[in-house]
């Protein structure tokens, strides 16, 4: 089993920055790609970023690629989402998962365990 605890956030304006984080206990967390999803109210869970194993190859929705970064920091079970310059239309539940896969990142399915989601709100 791993569980998946996300933090960070929060209420921000158009154009600032938050930081999501996700932090994982159980099982050895280097051994799981990590992926960041989220949905917004009325429209399924959609993949926003995704991160190998080993942290070396990374993969993100066209919507986001140049705003939103994802690292992991594999000595503290750690997966971290930057966004920047944020858009109102990026408003909504953000979860992260982990997959006992290295590929196919970018599909729901691929993924065994989800956390509960943080809600992000982005202001115009």
């Amino acid at each position: 089993q791993v569980q998946l605890v996300e933090s960070g956030g929060g209420l921000v304006q158009a154009g600032g920055s938050l930081r999501l984080s996700c932090a994982a206990s159980g099982r050895t967390f280097s051994s799981y790609a990590m992926g960041w999803f989220r949905q917004a109210p009325g429209k399924e869970r959609e993949f926003v970023a995704a991160i190998r194993w080993s942290g070396g190859s990374t993969y993100y929705a066209d919507s986001v690629k140049g705003r939103f970064t994802i690292s992991r920091d594999n000595a503290k079970n750690t997966v971290y989402l930057q966004m920047n310059s944020l858009k109102p239309e990026d408003t909504a539940v953000y979860y992260c998962a982990a997959a006992s896969v290295n590929y196919g990142l970018r599909s729901r399915d691929v993924y065994d365990y989800w956390g509960q989601g943080t809600q992000v709100t982005v202001s115009s």
